[in-house]
C-alpha cells in the first residue's frame, strides 16, 4: 500500500483544502474516564495483566494512535500509567452536547465491561473497574488576534480555576474527593475531577462546564480582575495550586480554609471576597445563575432540570451523602448507563456519526470512487484505502461531513440497547 502524495489527495478530494487538515473546524467537547483495575480483589496495572486492549476486546479493533484503539461505539480505549482510559470522539458543541458526550462515554464503558465479562468467563478470574477520574475537554478556538492580545489558554485556565470548583464539586465530587483541576492543553481546556458513577450527574457536570467555559471565553479579558467585575462569588483567601500532573491549576482541598468535600454543603461557612458568608451550595448556585443563559443554550431540557434540582438541593449531590458510594468500585455493574437519550430523542452529533462509520469500516462513495476506512490519525482524520488502486488517502472529519448524507444512506446505524436507569436520573425525573 503506497502513501498518497499531496497531488493524489488533491485529485481525490477535488482540491478542497479541508481534506487533509489536522484541526477540526467546529468547537467540540470530549470526555475521558480513567479506571483502576481490581483483579481478584487487588489493584493491578492493566498492562501487566492484559498487555494490550487487543487482549480484552473480541473482534477487530481499529488502531488510533500509539497504543490506543477505537471501539465500535466511536470512542477509544488505552492503558495509561496503570489505569484503563476510555475516551469519547469529538462531539461538536451544540444543544445537548453534554448528553451526547455522556452517552458516548457510557456506551464505551459498557462495551468494555461486556468484554471484561467474557474475559472473566474464560479465565475464571474477577475483574472490577474502579472509577478513578474524569476529564472534560472543551475546544479553545479563539482567533489568533485575540490570543495575541493576552487572551491565552493559560490565562483562561487560571481564571476558570477560581470559577468552576464549587459548582463542579456539587455535581461531580464525593466525600473522598481532593480537588478540581483546570489544565491548558493548547487548543483545548481540560477540567479534571473524580469519576462520577451516575451517568446523569456526569452529563450535568459536562453541560455546566461547557456553558461556563464557552461564556468566559467570550469575555473581553482573561485577567483575574474580571472576577470582581462580573461580581462572581469567590472564597476569600482561596488560591489554586499548581496542578499535580502536567501544567495547570488545582483547587485542592488544602487551598481552602476547610475541606469543602467534607463540609456540610448547606452550612454558611465560606467568607467571600465581597464580605458575604455563604454555603457551598449557595456559591455554586450563584455561579451557575450568572452563566445560566450560556448553560441553557447547550443543555437538553432534562439535564437543565437536573442541574437546577441539584443546585437547589431537591436532588442529592454525592456530597450530600455520608460517604463515597460503593458504586465507584464496580463501574458497569453497580452503576450503568441509563439511556435517557435515545437517538430518536437526541440524534448523534455529526462528528460522532462520521467516526462510527469510519471505525466500522463502511465504504464511502466519494467523487465517483470508492474508499474503505482503514485507520485513524488522532481524532480528526480518517485514513482510507481507495478501492481501484489501493492508494492511501487521509481525509479530515470536516471534509467528510459533506459526504455524511450519502454515507448514511448506504449504511444506516441501528438503535443501541436500553440498559436500566440510574438513581440520580430517576430522582430528577420524579421532580
Amino acid at each position: 500500500m503506497s502513501q498518497s502524495t499531496p497531488r493524489n489527495r488533491k485529485k481525490a478530494d477535488g482540491g478542497d483544502k479541508r481534506a487533509a487538515s489536522d484541526r477540526i473546524a467546529l468547537a467540540a467537547i470530549g470526555l475521558e474516564a480513567e479506571f483502576a483495575v481490581i483483579l481478584d480483589g487487588k489493584q493491578v496495572r492493566p498492562e501487566d495483566v492484559f498487555g494490550s486492549p487487543r487482549n480484552i476486546i473480541r473482534g477487530p479493533l481499529m488502531h488510533r494512535v500509539g497504543r490506543s484503539y477505537h471501539l465500535p461505539t466511536g470512542g477509544a480505549v488505552y492503558f495509561d500509567t496503570g489505569v484503563i482510559e476510555v475516551a469519547t470522539p469529538v462531539i461538536e458543541i451544540d444543544k445537548g452536547c453534554g448528553a451526547r458526550a455522556g452517552r458516548s462515554l457510557w456506551e464505551s464503558i459498557l462495551f468494555l465491561r461486556d468484554e471484561l465479562d467474557a474475559w472473566e468467563r474464560s479465565s475464571g478470574r474477577k475483574v472490577q473497574l474502579a472509577g478513578f477520574s474524569a476529564h472534560y475537554n472543551i475546544s479553545f478556538d479563539l482567533p489568533a488576534q485575540e490570543r495575541n492580545n493576552g487572551k491565552s489558554v493559560e490565562k483562561l485556565a487560571l481564571l476558570l480555576s477560581y470559577i468552576l470548583p464549587m459548582p463542579v464539586m456539587l455535581l461531580a465530587a464525593n466525600r473522598e474527593s481532593t480537588g478540581i483541576g483546570v489544565r491548558p492543553r493548547g487548543d483545548r481546556i481540560e477540567i479534571t475531577a473524580d469519576f462520577t458513577p451516575s451517568a446523569s450527574l456526569m452529563i450535568a457536570t459536562a453541560t455546566l462546564i461547557v456553558g461556563i467555559v464557552r461564556a468566559v471565553m467570550r469575555w473581553e479579558s482573561f485577567e483575574l480582575e474580571m472576577l470582581e467585575k462580573k461580581r462572581l462569588p469567590v472564597v476569600a483567601n482561596f488560591r489554586p495550586m499548581r496542578h499535580t500532573s502536567r501544567k495547570g491549576w488545582l483547587a485542592r482541598f488544602t487551598c481552602f480554609s476547610s475541606n469543602p468535600f467534607q463540609c456540610d454543603v448547606d452550612e454558611r461557612m465560606w467568607l467571600t471576597r465581597d464580605g458575604r458568608t455563604l454555603a457551598l451550595r449557595h456559591i455554586a448556585g450563584l455561579t451557575a445563575r450568572h452563566f445560566w443563559p450560556s448553560i441553557r443554550r447547550v443543555s437538553d431540557p432534562f439535564t437543565l432540570r437536573l442541574i437546577g434540582s441539584v443546585l437547589r438541593g431537591r436532588v442529592p449531590s454525592l456530597l450530600d451523602l455520608d460517604e463515597r458510594p460503593k458504586d465507584y468500585q464496580d463501574i458497569g455493574r453497580l452503576c450503568r448507563w441509563d439511556n435517557l437519550f435515545s437517538e430518536r430523542v437526541l440524534p448523534r452529533s455529526r462528528y460522532e456519526r462520521v467516526l462510527i462509520r469510519a471505525i466500522r469500516g463502511e465504504e464511502l462513495h466519494m467523487n465517483g470512487r470508492w474508499y474503505k476506512p482503514t485507520g485513524m490519525k488522532g481524532w480528526s482524520r480518517v485514513v482510507f484505502k481507495r478501492r481501484e488502486d489501493g492508494t492511501r488517502h487521509v481525509f479530515s472529519l470536516d471534509y467528510l461531513l459533506d459526504h455524511l448524507p450519502e454515507w448514511e444512506r448506504l449504511n444506516p446505524i441501528g438503535r443501541p440497547r436500553r440498559p436500566r436507569r440510574d438513581w440520580a436520573a430517576t430522582r430528577a425525573e420524579s421532580k
